[in-house]
């Protein structure tokens, strides 16, 4: 019957000979990728250089909303190159750096003012070099500082306290939000625990070879060699956690700038905070 009857599909229509065929969105991304390399490898280096709005203008024409090439250039500006470990120490014993990165609500100048109170604040810290969109700060000495770190006064932890520097890298992507890359150098620290899993690991073969000396049967002397060697290997572990309390301590921040909770503190809000009292 006619009303039975089942729509017939279009036909697919091949191109014509010669014609070009679109291309779809990934393709159109490699060839975007692809053609910007080449371009890269012919110009001289004078020909490489734009302006944020020749950048723009370029989007435009290849249809890249204007907010993504900031957020692009805002990522590229806060970019620091460090070096990947992928030594054989990074890998048993951890790495020696550690990074964070968020883009949060708010201007360059109200976040490093509120990144700098939280900083030496909270983690006992001090400026130690200010630039126009970086800050880096260093562990505040002195004995105070350290009993403060002992007994943990305020219920901060202090986990980047024992990092030689702490570094804030801030920039604006537009009016509202920033990019923020928070960085902690913890080579010192490593060196350290390597040092004493080291040291450990000496005065077990110091022993098992004096126990030989004085005529000790091997077997026997091979355990404090043995236990030097344990002993070094878990007390230069012991790094690994200060990298995992410090990835969580600049991750905390972000959280707490994203969240919009980092508000720099009252000089009454600082004297219970440091005195371990809350105020209500």
């Amino acid at each position: 019957m006619a009303g039975d009857s089942k729509p017939v599909p279009a036909p697919i229509v091949a191109p014509a000979p010669g014609a070009p065929v679109p291309l779809e969105r990934a393709a159109l991304e490699r060839v975007l990728a692809r053609a910007a390399e080449l371009q890269a490898q012919e110009a001289d280096p004078g020909e490489l250089t734009l302006t944020e709005a020749q950048i723009l203008e370029v989007g435009n024409d290849v249809g890249i909303p204007a907010k993504h090439l900031r957020q692009a250039l805002a990522e590229e500006r806060s970019r620091i190159e460090v070096p990947v470990e992928r030594s054989r120490m990074a890998a048993i014993f951890g790495s020696a750096t550690v990074s964070a990165s968020r883009t949060v609500r708010g201007t360059p100048a109200s976040i490093f003012d509120r990144l700098d109170d939280a900083m030496q604040r909270e983690e006992s810290l001090r400026v130690k070099r200010r630039f126009p969109d970086r800050i880096a700060w260093e562990p505040r000495g002195g004995m105070a500082t350290e009993f403060k770190r002992i007994m943990n006064v305020g219920g901060h932890g202090y986990r980047l306290s024992r990092a030689e520097e702490v570094a804030a890298t801030v920039i604006a992507v537009d009016a509202e939000r920033s990019i923020v890359r928070l960085d902690a150098s913890l080579t010192t620290l490593r060196s350290r625990y390597v040092a004493g899993g080291s040291s450990m690991v000496v005065v077990g073969g110091v022993t098992g070879g004096i126990m030989i000396a004085l005529g000790v049967m091997t077997a026997v002397a091979a355990l404090p060699v043995a236990a030097g060697l344990v002993a070094g290997y878990f007390i230069a572990r012991g790094h690994t956690p200060q990298v995992a309390g410090a990835q969580l301590a600049l991750e905390q921040m972000l959280d707490r700038l994203e969240r919009g909770e980092m508000q720099r503190s009252s000089l009454l809000s600082a004297i219970t905070a440091s005195a371990g009292l809350r105020w209500p």
